[in-house]
């Protein structure tokens, strides 16, 4: 699966308004945000980069004025840690992924009202709503709203559940699928509606659209026990582990 998901990773990053493949890296940037979590690079599956390699890399992200970051399944392309940790790369995090298919998939037994997003009024709610379930962490913005309709207008997905009286109690989104598999990311509840099966509802939602759609899987990366569970019971599996390296500038 560490192929399959780094081989995503690399297609993914392609889509972005402004891509740099150097060294057997592809760097995907967007205009309008120096955020290291939106701009951020990724080796190609079996890289092997030498030491030119790695500082044509920092050099792509410094001209451009953004911190040298990269995430990757590092079973895809052993030899890049390595590489990175000899350029003064260090480790921000090492995540474990979870992945869905049709033969795991298991909607949730209670039925929430998930809806898909048409007006700029929802878009704008859902990424409010996210930022403030991930405690302010990328604050609510136009480029974000612009970035969830891109989403789901390029053949991806986003589902919210609408909280009572308007606006979004939680969302995810799901991008599109490519090498037959799609990553589903930003599950996130409001803390006033956590606990409700929200979190499941547009997990499961998602994933159900997206293997509809094609795609032989659905993965995922999980914060921590509680998540994991929401994730597992509706259909998620462990898959592997994902790499998360940067460069202090």
């Amino acid at each position: 699966m560490g192929i399959d998901v780094q081989s995503f990773a690399v297609a993914n990053l392609r889509r972005r308004p402004e891509v740099v493949e150097i060294g057997g890296f592809v760097v995907g940037m967007e205009p309008g945000t120096t955020s290291p979590y939106i701009n951020y690079a990724t080796p190609l599956p079996g890289a092997r980069p030498g030491g030119r390699d790695v500082a044509a890399l920092i050099g792509a992200f410094r001209e451009r004025g953004l911190k040298p970051r990269l995430e990757f399944a590092p079973d895809a392309a052993p030899a890049v840690e390595p590489a990175l940790r000899e350029a003064g790369f260090t480790v921000e995090a090492v995540h474990d992924y979870l992945v869905c298919s049709p033969a795991t998939l298991t909607p949730p037994p209670v039925v929430l009202p998930v809806e898909t997003p048409s007006t700029d009024e929802d878009y704008a709610a859902i990424d409010a709503a996210l930022s403030e379930a991930f405690g302010g962490q990328g604050a609510s913005s136009p480029e974000g709203v612009a970035r969830l309709r891109r989403t789901e207008e390029g053949g991806g997905a986003v589902r919210f559940v609408r909280a009572p009286g308007g606006g979004c109690a939680g969302a995810a989104m799901c991008s599109a699928p490519a090498v037959e598999t799609s990553e589903l990311a930003g599950v996130g509840t409001r803390p006033d509606f956590r606990g409700r099966g929200i979190a499941g509802a547009v997990t499961a939602t998602l994933a159900e659209a997206l293997l509809a759609r094609g795609a032989r899987s659905v993965w995922l990366e999980y914060g921590g026990e509680g998540s994991r569970r929401v994730y597992e019971r509706v259909g998620f599996r462990p898959g592997g582990t994902r790499l998360y390296m940067s460069l202090d500038v």
